[in-house]
């Protein structure tokens, strides 16, 4: 039920939920601020565990096993009569349902997720759309547990940054609030996911909100904590991987630990050309309904899978064996290439999932062959074949998303092996700044530059979206109020013009003096319904420039915001609300 508070400027303005005194704290005050920060902390974690739940159940049912990857060539666990011929149809059933579910329902849940969070947050003032969450995780653990070589952390990036935008929306906060709920849901996803606290913070700040403010820091590391310890209740505290005790013993050995960062940079390049490349492919290819794509070219990666079934799903046992070292040296070259077409593959197709999975899988790979053949080369001087492993993982990470910070923090927290850390960073560093030198864009910002996105572009202020400028609904008038009533109402308002809903709280249009003076004067018994005017409107989205355009015409008094489906209305623009909007300074 909607409800009135009070704005400083002295308007009643509409909140969202339950008394407007509680809506008003949530949304304006920094103990609200934290409450929903915690809300969307646990929101995440338990909407990272019902994923992992999810991943595991799809893939059960599909394989007969908990994770098929490595396994071989092993028959289905409940068919074992179809050998590892099933693998062919897996992709292809899971396509069949996945498919029309992104399509019609949330077509931003397919690919990786976190592109798509960067945009809504730079673009879009933190909106997601609420069903993006339950979509994207049905989604992706569909086509993870039907074969698809991506990884899980772009989905719960996803599902975690709906749950606060939607949040967000709930209380009505404004647009600086929304991206720290936001990039609360994001850490709190990783986080969850991965056991990982730190390393859920620092993806947040250095890859969403590309911002290190103390406030929105404090609040992105609660969310965190909390989703990080609904996770570890559930799903356990174990590290991701275990290695045996490292440390570096020759100086020589920094020497080696830099030649694998420029290797890792060129690779984390070439991983993210392979993946656009692919995808362009598929787009060539393609001519039938969208919806069928998945299952059409699912059959293509159950041929890849058949070859190479170490490929199926994530991949974590066969990521484990190559940095205990079980693998020979051509055979981690021949998975490293194989895990960049599966997961080129399973995007271009349409398959929702993470490309950091895989480009940690890609790093492993590429560090194990090369810490083997150091072994062979100068036995006494090269460290284990897990240690180089490790770096690969960061380094490659670091070359493909140029999130240096993440990439430190991440592989220490996923292996908990600190000894390392000094050659990870300088590897980690290395294979940045070789990653810039060949590419302008990372994995995440080309997938928006070719859609003519450039987040790196300095606005200018009317380029930004109307939800920038907009200002909270004022108190709406309904159309069947009596002349009277809208009398007083609008003798409250500090721009002379109300919006005016019917009965359902569906907007109409806007009330203003003039019109209602007009109405009066002729029929003193008139209704709003008799004095309202159609006003233009614009979506949240759209850039503030188209707003304040309408606004140059002088029959133009307000202009609705409405969200970006069209459906509700979210702000309020009027001459006075642009000018205080050009004046406002962002901040949490």
């Amino acid at each position: 039920m909607t409800s009135a508070s009070e704005s400083p400027e002295g308007r009643s303005l509409p909140v969202a939920i339950g008394p407007g005194s509680v809506g008003r704290w949530l949304r304006d005050s920094e103990s609200g601020l934290l409450v929903l920060a915690l809300l969307v902390g646990a929101g995440a974690g338990l909407g990272a565990v019902a994923f992992r739940y999810l991943i595991s159940g799809f893939t059960k049912v599909l394989t007969g096993y908990d994770d098929y990857a490595g396994r071989g060539h092993a028959p289905h666990g409940f068919l074992p009569g179809v050998g590892p011929w099933f693998v062919l149809l897996t992709p292809v059933i899971a396509g069949i349902l996945y498919g029309p579910l992104v399509y019609f329902f949330a077509r931003e849940a397919r690919g990786h997720g976190v592109p798509e969070v960067m945009v809504a947050v730079a673009r879009r003032g933190g909106r997601i759309k609420p069903q993006v969450a339950l979509v994207k995780a049905l989604a992706s653990a569909l086509t993870i547990g039907g074969g698809g070589s991506v990884g899980r952390e772009g989905p719960i990036v996803q599902i975690g940054s709906a749950l606060g935008s939607t949040l967000g929306r709930l209380v009505r906060a404004p647009e600086t609030r929304m991206r720290v709920l936001v990039a609360c849901g994001a850490a709190g996803g990783i986080a969850a996911t991965f056991n990982a606290p730190l390393a859920g913070v620092f993806f947040a700040m250095e890859l969403i909100l590309v911002d290190f403010a103390a406030r929105s820091f404090g609040m992105v590391v609660l969310a965190s904590v909390v989703a990080s310890v609904i996770g570890r209740t559930v799903l356990g505290d174990d590290p991701f991987l275990v290695l045996p005790t490292f440390r570096v013993e020759h100086l020589v050995d920094y020497g080696f630990f830099a030649v694998l960062g420029v290797l890792a940079g060129v690779v984390g390049v070439v991983f993210t050309k392979v993946l656009y490349a692919i995808e362009d492919a598929c787009d060539w290819a393609w001519r039938g309904p969208e919806w069928a794509r998945p299952a059409v070219g699912g059959l293509l990666l159950g041929v890849v899978l058949l070859v190479l079934p170490q490929m199926y799903g994530v991949g974590y046992p066969v990521l484990g064996k190559g940095v205990a070292g079980d693998y020979a040296i051509g055979f981690l070259l021949v998975l490293m290439v194989g895990k960049m077409v599966a997961t080129s593959l399973t995007i271009g197709i349409g398959g929702s999932g993470g490309v950091f999975a895989p480009s940690l899988f890609i790093g492993a790979m590429l560090g194990a062959a090369y810490g083997q053949v150091l072994g062979q080369v100068a036995p006494d001087l090269a460290g284990p074949v897990g240690a180089y492993a490790l770096i690969g993982m960061g380094a490659t990470f670091a070359g493909s998303a140029r999130a240096p910070i993440t990439a430190v923090v991440i592989l220490f927290e996923l292996t908990g092996e600190y000894s390392i850390i000094l050659p990870l960073m300088a590897a980690i560093v290395l294979a940045t700044g070789v990653s810039q030198v060949l590419s302008k864009d990372t994995i995440y910002t080309l997938k928006l530059r070719r859609r003519g996105i450039d987040l790196t572009a300095k606005q200018g202020t009317l380029d930004r979206p109307a939800s920038a400028l907009m200002q909270p609904v004022p108190t709406p008038v309904v159309e069947t109020a009596t002349i009277e009533e809208a009398a007083t109402l609008l003798e409250q308002a500090a721009d002379a013009v109300l919006p005016v809903v019917d009965a359902d709280g569906r907007f109409r249009g806007v009330l203003s003096t003039r019109a209602l003076t007009e109405v009066a004067d002729t029929d003193e018994e008139g209704t709003v319904g008799d004095a309202v005017v159609q006003a233009p409107t614009v979506k949240a989205g759209d850039p503030a420039r188209t707003a304040v355009e309408l606004l140059e015409d002088p029959a133009t008094e307000a202009v609705a915001v409405l969200d970006d489906e069209g459906a509700e209305l979210v702000g309020w623009l009027t001459g006075r609300a642009v000018l205080a909007g050009l004046r406002r300074t962002p901040g949490p």
